[in-house]
């Protein structure tokens, strides 16, 4: 397995609105807002280079991130990585006995194929990986 990239970082917060207002000090422009109905999470990405930082606000309380809240507080929820074929990654981790969370890709903020390794086998880190949507 090969990540290409850091894809983003992603920070659990309350408000976008309110954590949104300490990366524009430090000179990144809010990109695009957009809500993923399937995870019950609104999304807003900050550009940094090459990565973004991908802030997520819960839109219910039955959201993985509200959960994510009450348990540990706004912060660090996962980081992403790119790769070129997911679906064939997922299937080399599986081999490995890699503890996986989706054994298949599915669509996540901006159209990306994204799927999650469990924390159990990544030392407490959930990590996203992620491919660029296939028309692009």
């Amino acid at each position: 397995m090969k990540a290409t990239r850091i894809a983003h970082v992603a920070i659990a917060t309350r408000s976008i609105g309110v954590t949104a207002e300490l990366y524009k000090q430090l000179g990144l422009d809010l990109g695009c807002i957009e809500v993923v109905e399937d995870q019950k999470v609104k999304i807003a990405v900050l550009d940094c280079g090459d990565s973004a930082i991908e802030l997520l606000e819960p839109l219910s309380d039955d959201s993985p991130i509200s959960r994510f809240l009450e348990k540990r507080g706004e912060g660090l929820h996962h980081i992403s990585l790119e790769v070129d074929n997911l679906q064939q990654q997922l299937d080399v981790l599986k081999e490995r006995n890699v503890q996986l969370i989706d054994d298949h890709p599915r669509v996540g903020a901006e159209g990306r194929l994204i799927a999650f390794i469990h924390p159990d086998s990544t030392g407490g880190v959930l990590i996203e990986l992620s491919q660029t949507p296939p028309d692009e």
